[in-house]
């Protein structure tokens, strides 16, 4: 069975190749089709391998073919089929196929629908690539795979600058990550001599032999490539340009694929980060300090698109503080509920851009409800479940973030609830907004307010389904023991594939932290209702702002204004140095003066070459007569 899950990248590659060199004479309608069944049944073969795994079989390697062999370094294309990367194929294809259907709705009028789908079919295949890779080097295929696919999708509409600069940024600060990923793999080779999963963690060597200083070197590497997959502060600024692009793009990298990457990563590494306090600790620190950084962010931005970005960079930062703090499989539990709700946010927030004709600042819309029924509670079902209100989905994976806070670092813990306080707060600012009040928009959108076509409300729906169910693969320890279940279910599945934490906690202290949780929530809920639905208030005008604060966060901290003033700026002040008087007096000096130096040399022997015989002859002789006289 675990052969099968060849199949599962193959599908999505068939597609784009099939979409790329044949599908110009075909509609867009059979496009749109074909590009979804390939993510379709990739699915159903993603479940039928992951029941292998549900019924206890044992991870596996299927090797794919000979691949690279150079001395001691030997790599085959094998991929390890085990519960954390069949778990990791399920919500991949799984919503990768939503928001492929959602695409053919939402793109239907593009010119470039054909070159959309078939990128959206390579970036699922490189995705698929990077979590079923048995080796660090598989793996990287994937990562970079998934950098070049976001690069094209980010600045899909080329013909805006803009779009194009969204594409480059992402590509570029993802490359600085990608270089601290190729030195953490370089130095785990240099000292293990492999860069095989299971070699390296799986019944293979032991990572907790690893040396403090080498682990640390390695480790602190090996997460600053995920800092960049993943938007951690320093390498967060790409994400939220990356809306540029149209979104269901959004939706695939900041729900179900990329972003996710580098919290799979670290997972697959637990062993090595298992013994290494110091990645640990800085793995937590960043976390939170990027999860604090992106939810006050969001709570002055006026793009429905740009409020989820930065949510999504709090989230990651969320997952990240539990991967630091040894909780693995909590942090993977987080990015399955996330990827329900934040892909239904995301395709919710298309919806609302397609109804009121592209229109995306949440101060020109309002009383979108009575228009768009569908749209309106949907969205309603992902504020609530990001937001952490019980039973929703995601109400169960923070609240788990916070527990392990809580027993790891009050700290943490205090600034996590700050988090969760600020996210609900901000979800819900943003649909009173948009879905309550007076329409704000102009009479001609409110003319063509509509409901989206069912191939953008049918995903909607089913996304809304899972963010409300999706939270009980993982009730809490203390309460599922009580209720007669033995194990958090997906602790359990994950438990062979990622080192486990140390915590446990009575049930009067969980379901205070839940008690805490909800009332953090419901507290922000209320505070926003207060303000944006009971008095009306509105997001404040751009030139209206007046408090530093409100000023400060609007503009994201000046972090991208900073790194303009310190980087960019420098080097072009350098580069123009450089290409003013370096290059022509200094390089093509040496360049010129070599070559004028070589013709005035010739033109100096060249006056040897006289033509006259006589002159060739006394030479000669004058010539012997030295050789002679020297013997």
């Amino acid at each position: 069975m675990e052969k099968l899950v060849t199949l599962v990248p193959l599908f999505p590659l068939a597609g784009f190749l099939y979409i790329t060199f044949f599908g110009k004479g075909f509609s867009k309608g059979f496009i749109g089709t074909l590009a979804s069944s390939t993510i379709l049944l990739s699915f159903i073969v993603s479940v039928l391998v992951f029941t292998t795994q549900m019924h206890g079989a044992h991870p596996a390697i299927v090797k794919v073919f000979d691949w690279i062999t150079a001395g001691s370094f030997d790599i085959d294309f094998s991929f390890l089929v085990d519960p954390l990367s069949t778990i990791y194929l399920l919500f991949i294809t799984g919503v990768g196929f939503l928001i492929h259907v959602y695409s053919t709705g939402y793109m239907h009028d593009d010119e470039g629908f054909n070159r959309f789908m078939a990128y959206l079919n390579l970036f699922v295949f490189f995705m698929l690539i990077l979590v079923l890779g048995d080796s660090y080097v598989t793996m990287f295929v994937g990562w970079e795979g998934v950098g070049v696919c976001s690069f094209m999708l980010i600045g899909f509409w080329y013909k805006d600058m803009k779009n194009n600069d969204a594409a480059k940024k992402a590509f570029i600060v993802n490359r600085i990550g990608d270089l601290g990923l190729i030195i953490g793999m370089c130095l785990l080779f240099a000292y293990t001599g492999t860069l095989k999963f299971d070699d390296l963690f799986i019944g293979g060597s032991d990572a907790s032999g690893i040396p403090g200083g080498v682990g640390t070197a390695i480790g602190i590497s090996l997460f600053i490539g995920a800092m960049g997959k993943s938007a951690q502060i320093p390498l967060h600024t790409w994400l939220p340009d990356a809306m540029a692009g149209p979104t269901p793009v959004s939706a695939l990298i900041h729900a179900a694929t990329m972003v996710t990457a580098g919290i799979y990563m670290v997972a697959r590494s637990s062993e090595l980060y298992a013994y290494n306090e110091i990645a640990s600790s800085v793995i937590v620190w960043a976390g939170i300090l990027t999860s604090l950084l992106g939810a006050t962010i969001a709570l002055t931005q006026n793009d429905i698109k740009k409020v989820l970005a930065y949510s999504t960079v709090s989230q990651l930062g969320l997952m990240f503080v539990a991967l630091g703090m040894g909780a693995y499989s909590t942090a993977v539990f987080h990015v399955i509920t996330h990827a329900f709700f934040k892909a239904l946010l995301f395709l919710g927030s298309g919806s609302v851009i397609h109804g009121m004709s592209g229109e995306q600042d949440i101060r020109r819309m309002g009383g979108l409800k009575k228009f768009m029924p569908v749209t309106h509670l949907t969205f309603l079902i992902g504020t609530i479940a990001i937001s952490g209100v019980f039973p929703f989905a995601g109400f169960f994976s923070k609240d788990q973030i916070v527990a392990v806070a809580f027993e790891e670092n009050k700290i943490v813990f205090i600034l996590s609830l700050l988090v969760s306080a600020c996210t609900a707060f901000y979800m819900f600012r943003l649909y009173f907004l948009t879905f309550h009040g007076k329409f704000r928009g102009t009479h001609d959108q409110e003319h063509h307010l509509h409901e989206s076509p069912k191939s953008m409300t049918v995903p909607l729906m089913i996304l809304a389904v899972l963010s409300v169910v999706g939270g009980f693969i993982g009730l809490p320890h203390a309460v599922g023991e009580q209720m007669g279940m033995h194990w958090h279910w997906l602790d359990h599945f994950l438990e062979d594939a990622v080192v486990m934490p140390s915590i446990h906690m009575s049930l009067s202290t969980e379901v205070l932290l839940m008690v805490i949780a909800t009332i953090v929530a419901l507290g922000s809920i209320a505070y926003a209702w207060t303000i944006y639905k009971k008095r009306g208030v509105l997001a404040d005008e751009d030139k209206d702002m007046e408090s530093s604060a409100q000023k400060l966060l609007y503009n994201k901290y000046w972090i991208d204004e900073i790194y303009d003033a310190l980087i960019r700026k420098p080097v072009d002040r350098i580069s123009h140095f450089l290409g003013k008087f370096i290059e022509p007096k200094i390089i093509d000096g040496i360049v010129e003066g070599t070559g004028s130096l070589t013709k005035n040399t010739g033109g100096i022997f060249r006056m040897l070459q006289s033509g006259s015989l006589s002159l060739y002859i006394f030479v000669f002789i004058i010539g012997l007569i030295a050789i002679l006289l020297s013997l």
